[in-house]
């Protein structure tokens, strides 16, 4: 598969055409924070995480990857389908009855590139430092990477997980947060605020890294770049990641009206044609 810079700005607009389209065949599903992610997805597993196909759970000497804020699994899957964890063709199932590939991940139906369930959000955290502390005690040198949305940072059981990752000093995790500042019930700031989260993940003992221009996929590739250069050092390390809900498709941003909405017959087409590519790979 080709990897190049030019290759995979490319693939990020093909994953962006699977997520509204998968979205739009049930009515049902998460368009918003998919979409917004597209960058993070697209550079983690085409430029930064080391992994081995076929897939193992287990994930021994290889990184490993927890998506904690499951509702965004459109562009979950269509990443892990794109670079070769199981079939294209797979996505016209998304959300179906007898799918693999259900609304939020799962793991029962052994799914490649899933590795555990995650639709309770603030949970990832905690089962990503698990790993961390496993690989840790099994003398592995690979790291951990795990993805949080901002809402999710509402959740308490996170900031337990903050504090221990850095009280015992776990300096092989790199968690992300998806900071673009909407949540299912309105702005993040009006539901409830985060406050000034790059001093308070400091003050919890994190090694914290921010990006402004998380929908730009070489500032996304290289603050992941950075953030690997900063483990080791005796703190767990975090980045904040700004992005845009809905980025991409103009009529989806600035609003968290498309958190969980699936677009219509009329606004798939308008929204798929602001996402044109030369050749197209649609399942």
């Amino acid at each position: 598969m080709d990897r190049s810079f030019g290759a995979l700005k490319l693939l990020a607009t093909q994953v962006r055409r699977d997520i509204l389209r998968m979205v739009h065949a049930v009515n049902s599903g998460h368009p918003g924070g998919s979409l917004g992610c597209t960058e993070f997805f697209t550079a983690l597993y085409g430029k930064i995480l080391d992994y081995k196909l076929p897939f193992s759970p287990e994930g021994k000497n290889e990184d490993m990857f927890f998506l904690s804020n499951g509702h965004i699994s459109p562009v979950f899957y269509s990443t892990l389908a794109r670079f070769g964890f199981f079939p294209i063709q797979e996505l016209k199932t998304f959300r179906k009855l007898n799918s693999r590939l259900q609304g939020h991940p799962t793991t029962h139906d052994g799914l490649p590139g899933i590795r555990v369930a995650s639709g309770s959000l603030g949970q990832g955290l905690s089962v990503g430092i698990g790993a961390a502390l496993g690989k840790k005690l099994d003398g592995d040198k690979n790291l951990i990477y795990t993805l949080h949305g901002d809402g999710e940072l509402q959740e308490g059981q996170i900031w337990e997980a903050l504090m221990f990752a850095a009280a015992k000093k776990v300096d092989n995790i790199i968690s992300t947060i998806d900071y673009n500042g909407r949540q299912i019930d309105g702005n993040t700031d009006d539901v409830l605020s985060l406050g000034n989260l790059h001093s308070k993940l400091e003050a919890f003992g994190w090694r914290v890294l921010e990006e402004k221009n998380g929908n730009d996929l070489e500032a996304v590739i290289a603050i992941l770049e950075k953030s690997k250069s900063e483990t080791g050092n005796g703190k767990p390390v975090a980045i904040i990641l700004h992005t845009e809900m809905g980025f991409g498709v103009d009529f989806m941003t600035g609003t968290h009206l498309w958190h969980g909405k699936a677009p219509n017959d009329e606004q798939l087409e308008k929204a798929l044609a602001q996402l044109q590519l030369d050749e197209l790979a649609d399942y």
